[in-house]
């Protein structure tokens, strides 16, 4: 991969990130309850989930998936009643007082996973990634080296800022009902992700 190419891959990806979606939506609602730190567990949930699809990306496997319409209903049908029925949780407790979250670090991790797995906007964007950005000639691995390092940098600086702003969110003296609104929005956004990923269409083939 070239510098120019790096660049705008790089930028690309940064853009990729930010975009608020699920995975930020998630990332918000920790930070917000249970504090920056303990957070942290659900970035690197994130970071294990980009890993792995880079890497599938690379063998091909996500281009499979994505062509083939039946496993994707399958998983954009669980993927989608999974964020809304997180949605209609958040909604309800949101009026509730938000007390110390001791939930262990293992479901923190693993249901940050979940989200970042069933995003529809992960399946896109590294098919994006790997039909535009890798060039054929060039040993796949090799260039893995340059992508890999620059997609896990930027994408855990966007989410640790997302966990920062929850977390701020939180400490804020702010007022409850401010707070129960914010929880509600946020539930609010994990119904639409879950319904406009059960209206999504099978992506086609990587050009």
């Amino acid at each position: 991969m070239s510098f120019e190419g790096w660049i705008i891959f790089a930028v690309f990806w940064a853009v990729f990130v930010t975009t608020p979606g699920p995975n930020a939506v998630n990332c918000i609602t920790n930070g917000m309850t249970i504090g920056f730190k303990r957070s942290m567990i659900g970035v690197l949930a994130i970071l294990t989930q980009a890993t792995l699809f880079l890497l599938l990306s690379a063998l091909g496997v996500t281009a499979l998936i994505a062509a083939s319409p039946q496993a994707f209903f399958v998983a954009k049908i669980i993927g989608a009643a999974f964020l809304i029925f997180l949605g209609i949780r958040g909604w309800m407790n949101a009026a509730k007082p938000v007390k110390v979250d001791t939930r262990p670090a293992s479901s923190i991790y693993f249901r940050a996973l979940a989200i970042a797995t069933i995003n529809p906007k992960s399946i896109a964007g590294y098919l994006a990634a790997f039909s535009q950005f890798v060039q054929p000639d060039v040993p796949i691995w090799q260039q893995m080296g340059v992508i890999v390092p620059t997609a896990l940098t930027l994408t855990a600086l966007s989410y640790t800022g997302f966990t920062a702003l929850g977390a701020g969110i939180g400490r804020a003296a702010l007022g409850a009902v401010f707070n129960v609104w914010v929880r509600r929005v946020m539930g609010a956004c994990f119904v639409i992700y879950g319904v406009l990923l059960g209206a999504a269409s099978t992506p086609g083939r990587a050009s």
